[in-house]
């Protein structure tokens, strides 16, 4: 009963003694804990998709609420809660860890360390999702990057990991000291960082611009937009299989989330002010991102770069201020978080074998790995954008929401999809088609049981959100129509917000 009322407390309960246990238990017991971090993770799915079936969408304001006051004389107060914009997010990453635990389970290296960063990324993630007090959020914003540091410059796969591990931590530390001095401003001015209290609170035109600017920097890394995507490719590259996955699945969608969730809903007048740059900056990025997904050679640059150009194509259809625009940039962020997890762990099942990441060594896997061979062609499809696949839906809500905004930008934005597609298609026959390279492998075996297990996942969850995209949409649908100079974007986002959260 008190997992039903309280689920979030009932999911942090359960990851949290998990984490305990692990970090308690002898580096001997491995299989223990794994089997603890893995069971913990499916425990907490489970209590996620049970309040998702008590979620009342038709209600506005948070839900689930609990917290209590850590410094009551400075308004600090630790609260958790879920609309329908941050549940989603938090069901993403409840569906995502039991894979990634999967994925995992063959790591040789301190496994022990290992899974117990795991298990502290998903604390962190659930916590990030859920919490309505800006300080808090970035706190925990800020705290994911030790983990995931450690985890590119420990478990990283070559000898430059220990580069790409201070480019990831140096320029998302960067963007976020940004943050850090908009975020002091603005208690200085409205003397709390409460999301209600700031919803009500009046900023002049300057102070918002300030604040926008500042919040900006620290959200376009994490995004990453164009050209605060540096850092991306080399993380990519360097991070092990898993942190791979757990980079492009749900790291990524902070800046999105952080997005959605502070810069465009209480700095409006800003954020209409700096449009027509971010979309210049986003529209760059989807035909960049593209373009560069052409030339590479690495399996996994393909799909870091291949992220830049689906990430970059959120922002536009956030800042394309339209219904369409603003739910298809969520669908994608979802899709993309479900199919580029899937893409990374393709390239890391035929690592195993290879012991190499470039085209040249690959070539006739249908031959001999057909499982793996249909698997990794619907992953492509989808990420192309495939009718019937998830990013599909995405991806034409969000031409929708920008043909709304500006028919030049639609046409601009729109080789992304031709370009999405042709490296889609090249990657998917060098690596299947084609002689098979005997010379570089002795063997090449289909994917065995564990593979298989977190293909079938991932599949289904891809099929599942192509066909039943309402589901989602159902807790993000923003309809309406604004008066004056707010969006309907805006205007449902705020009355959301504003409306008497429910217990």
């Amino acid at each position: 009963m008190f997992m039903l009322t309280h689920p979030l407390l009932s999911i942090v309960a359960i990851l949290g003694v998990s984490f305990i246990f692990s970090l308690a238990a002898r580096a001997e017991r491995v299989a223990l804990i794994r089997i603890v971090c893995l069971g913990a993770s499916f425990a907490s799915l489970v209590i996620g998709v049970l309040a998702g079936l008590s979620f009342d969408k038709g209600a506005a304001g948070y839900q689930f609420l609990s917290g209590f006051n850590f410094v009551e004389q400075y308004n600090l107060t630790f609260a958790l809660g879920v609309d329908g914009l941050s549940f989603v997010f938090l069901l993403l990453t409840l569906f995502i860890f039991p894979v990634l635990f999967l994925s995992a389970w063959p790591v040789t290296k301190d496994p022990k360390q290992f899974f117990c960063h795991l298990m502290g990324m998903e604390i962190l993630l659930v916590l990030t999702f859920t919490t309505i007090d800006l300080f808090y959020f970035f706190v925990l914003f800020e705290s994911l990057l030790i983990p995931m540091f450690i985890m590119i410059g420990v478990w990283g796969a070559r000898n430059r990991k220990i580069k790409a591990a201070y480019y990831f931590f140096l320029y998302t530390l960067f963007g976020s000291l940004f943050m850090l001095f908009g975020m002091i401003y603005l208690y200085h001015i409205t003397g709390s960082l409460n999301f209600y209290s700031l919803l009500n609170a009046e900023l002049v035109t300057e102070d918002q611009e300030i604040i926008w600017l500042c919040f900006f920097l620290a959200f376009a890394v994490k995004m990453p937009l164009f050209p605060f995507h540096i850092w991306l490719p080399e993380a990519h590259v360097e991070a092990p299989t898993t942190g791979s996955m757990l980079l492009a699945s749900l790291l990524l969608k902070l800046g999105g989330y952080g997005f959605l969730r502070f810069s465009l809903t209480f700095l409006i007048e800003a954020s209409e002010a700096f449009r027509p740059y971010v979309v210049a900056l986003a529209l760059a990025g989807v035909v960049y991102g593209s373009l560069s997904t052409l030339r590479q050679i690495d399996l996994k640059r393909i799909i870091a770069y291949s992220s830049v150009s689906h990430m970059n194509l959120v922002v536009l259809g956030l800042f394309s201020f339209s219904p369409n625009g603003v739910d298809g940039a969520i669908y994608l962020m979802v899709a993309h978080g479900v199919v580029s997890a899937a893409l990374f762990f393709c390239v890391g099942v035929v690592y195993d074998r290879t012991h190499s990441r470039l085209l040249r060594y690959y070539g006739g896997l249908v031959s001999v790995m057909p499982l793996f061979t249909a698997a990794f062609f619907l992953f492509n499809l989808a990420n192309m954008g495939f009718p019937g696949t998830p990013n599909f839906l995405g991806e034409i809500l969000v031409f929708l929401g920008i043909s709304e905004y500006s028919v030049l930008v639609l046409f601009l934005a729109t080789p992304g999809l031709v370009l999405a597609a042709a490296f889609s298609v090249f990657l998917f026959a060098r690596v299947c088609y084609g002689t098979l390279k005997t010379k570089y492998v002795v063997e090449f075996c289909d994917t065995n049981r564990r593979e298989l297990s977190v293909i079938v996942v991932l599949t289904v969850m891809t099929v599942l959100l192509g066909l039943c995209a309402n589901t989602v949409l159902e807790f993000t649908r923003v309809s309406g129509i604004a008066e004056g100079r707010q969006s309907a974007v805006f205007a449902l986002l705020l009355s959301r917000a504003t409306a008497a959260p429910r217990h």
